[in-house]
């Protein structure tokens, strides 16, 4: 009988997914506790309140085996190795495999170099441990190299899930009972580049919806502008099944702060981008990455970042305080003030909770279909968190009427469950 494991997840969708993994994995070993912490590199704040779970995981669980590993353990591993807590540092790559939590007596530091990784294997899960809906890996990596960000380097070379391995995955999660999954990855508007026939990402969920009939409600995580191709877009305007909900990777506003961060989309890009898909699914909601404060930003190319959030309809913002990662051009950069930084971030997200305020009372005497998360609450097709006026099964479809809405959610009454 397999041991007590804790996964300690921080980050993107993609490290839920692959902690997920990890705890099959760890779960098969034979140790009577493992505690795994899953980090990210995103920024300094990320890494350190990952230090500090490491602590508190070695106060609350002293004879555990301690096991570090994620995007800042791939970058970073020796700082890491240097905790005390810590027993063991796996690499991005190594903690994907079996041997990895099997074998206790190994190096204490496995850490191999990423850049030289060229395939990612398919990893079949059954589920995700507390969640309503499953995230599926669908690609890894990056090969662009956007001057403020540290993440291709704990990730390696962008590569990409075959279909098949992708539906098999899909196909399992929906025998399980998941009602919704998100496709995840680290780049995934570059999918299939390194694929035969290079299928782009449009093409790959139209194969993938055809092959799984069976899944009601399909998510794409976090989405380059310069990722919209064209089946991409006939799927946005006929497929009622992919979620009327995109997450884009934005990260300013301005085109010289763009140009600096080398990024492959414009300001006007973004905001003809957003009329079109209003167009063609007109309950579209999207969701934006902010970074504020990055080196060089003017009053006024802050300005035009925060007029972008108005232009372009944006709903959901995960803001951002720029902050310098070891290594990168913008690290170089002449910095601003941490104050001014912070004092940015926070105008953005005052005006994100603006928008979504607004967006949420212009739903009050709407029907929605809601994925029940817990309880009487769950998220609307547009990612929009409900309560409802009774309490349903998670994972579980069911229709609602929206009769209320407050800053952070909406007030539903369920109406039959969904088919």
């Amino acid at each position: 009988m397999s041991g007590k494991v804790d996964i300690i997840t921080f980050g993107c969708r993609l490290n839920a997914y692959e902690s997920e993994v990890m705890r099959d994995h760890a779960e098969a070993a034979d140790h009577p506790e493992t505690v795994v912490v899953n980090t990210c590199a995103v920024t300094a704040e990320a890494e350190r309140q990952a230090r500090q779970a490491i602590r508190k995981a070695r106060r609350e669980h002293p004879q555990a085996r301690i096991i570090v590993t994620g995007c800042a353990a791939q970058i970073d591993p020796g700082r890491f190795a240097a905790m005390p807590e810590v027993d063991q540092v796996l690499g991005n790559a190594e903690k994907l495999t079996a041997a990895s939590f099997a074998e206790s007596d190994g190096p204490r530091v496995r850490v191999n170099d990423i850049m030289s990784v060229r395939e990612t294997a398919g990893h079949l899960i059954s589920g995700f441990e507390g969640r309503s809906r499953a995230f599926v890996q669908v690609q890894q990596g990056c090969d662009h190299r956007c001057t403020f960000c540290v993440i291709p380097f704990g990730r390696g070379p962008s590569r990409s899930v075959p279909i098949g391995v992708i539906a098999e995955q899909v196909r399992a999660l929906v025998e399980a009972g998941y009602r919704e999954v998100v496709l995840s990855g680290v780049d995934i508007a570059s999918y299939g580049a390194d694929l035969p026939g290079q299928p782009r990402l449009g093409a790959m969920i139209r194969r993938l919806l055809a092959q799984v009939p069976g899944l009601p409600r399909l998510r794409l995580s976090s989405l380059d502008p310069a990722g919209f191709d064209d089946e991409l877009w006939r799927l946005i305007a006929d497929e009622p099944r992919l979620m009327p909900h995109v997450h884009l990777s934005l990260q300013a506003g301005d085109d010289m702060i763009l140009k600096r961060m080398k990024r492959r989309h414009s300001r006007a890009e973004v905001v003809a981008l957003a009329a079109r898909a209003r167009e063609l699914r007109p309950d579209i909601a999207f969701g934006a990455d902010l970074i504020a404060g990055f080196p060089t930003e003017t009053d006024e190319m802050f300005e035009n970042t925060l007029a972008l959030i108005g232009e372009a309809g944006l709903t959901w913002l995960h803001v951002f305080p720029y902050s310098p990662r070891p290594e990168t051009p913008a690290a170089r950069m002449p910095q601003l003030a941490t104050a001014l930084r912070k004092e940015r971030a926070a105008r953005l997200r005052a005006a994100g909770d603006a928008v979504a305020a607004r967006f949420l009372a212009g739903h009050v005497g709407r029907d929605a279909e809601v994925l029940v998360e817990q309880d009487n609450q769950g998220r609307t097709e547009q990612f929009a968190e409900i309560r409802l006026d009774a309490p349903a099964p998670a994972g579980t479809l069911t229709r609602a009427r929206v009769t209320g809405a407050n800053d952070q959610h909406l007030i539903g009454t369920r109406i039959r469950e969904a088919a």
